[in-house]
């Protein structure tokens, strides 16, 4: 794996070095865009949008419009903006991961000790396991400030990018149901439901099965052939009143 980022992990009055890898990859295939006459790649050029000629990518400079005029922005501008977070993940608070809403999660990162940061890196590693706490941290990548808590994963410090609040829209315009039309009854067949699907999370039991099928197409199609496709079962009727069909499905799963 190549590093995305190199700088430290500010904790306390120690500097923890470290370079950070991307945690994460894509299930989905790699598939190109083609021409459907002869199946060339599809090539997306930067074009200025007066001149209609390519740009070079070494003469793209980024720019903020401001009173209908562009302000031009260097490399220089974006690490003065705050040049202390530029190279490092300053630890600010130490919270409950339980509670951070998923909704804020964005993507994570394995962090890596340099050689002259190991015991320290370790410190903080065993620190975090043993107090069951996740360190909120902010630092700056691909010129953007980034919110992130650091929490351990087995033997490895974890940086997960997590959203700003002002990043998360209000659902106040969201229309949805009184909890008071709900009855007892009803109340008490869904909670049943539910513990009777609760089971351990297992993150390796779920597989994408979408992506895994759409390859078994492709190898088929390079053969020549087509697989059969699955037919949709449709599910069964039950009626519409809510307590039967948890009823139902209290039974259809105890079966």
């Amino acid at each position: 794996m190549r590093s995305i980022w190199k700088g430290s992990i500010g904790f306390g009055l120690v500097n923890i070095p470290v370079k950070l890898y991307s945690a994460v990859q894509n299930s989905g295939l790699d598939l190109d865009m083609l021409d459907g006459k002869d199946h060339s790649r599809i090539k997306f050029q930067r074009v200025n949008e007066q001149t209609h000629k390519e740009v070079p990518y070494n003469k793209i400079v980024k720019g903020y419009m401001l009173n209908e005029q562009y302000v031009i922005l260097e490399q220089q501008d974006f690490e003065d903006a705050s040049p202390e977070k530029t190279k490092m993940i300053e630890l600010e608070n130490f919270v409950d991961i339980s509670e951070i809403n998923p909704i804020y999660y964005e993507t994570s990162y394995y962090a890596e000790p340099e050689t002259q940061g190991k015991k320290a890196y370790a410190l903080l590693l065993k620190a975090l396991q043993k107090s069951n706490k996740a360190g909120v941290a902010r630092f700056v990548l691909r010129s953007s400030e980034n919110l992130c808590v650091i929490h351990p994963m087995d033997h490895v410090l974890v940086v997960t990018k997590i959203r700003f609040a002002e990043e998360v829209r209000s659902a106040e315009d969201i229309k949805t149901p009184a909890l008071d039309t709900i009855s007892k009854k009803e109340l008490d067949v869904g909670l049943a439901l539910i513990k009777q699907y609760t089971s351990p999370f297992k993150i390796d039991q779920f597989k994408d099965e979408y992506t895994g099928e759409l390859l078994k197409i492709i190898k088929a199609k390079a053969k020549g052939k087509r697989t059969p496709v699955k037919k949709l079962k449709p599910r069964e009727e039950s009626g519409t009143d809510l307590y039967e069909q948890l009823m139902q499905s209290l039974s259809k799963k105890g079966a």
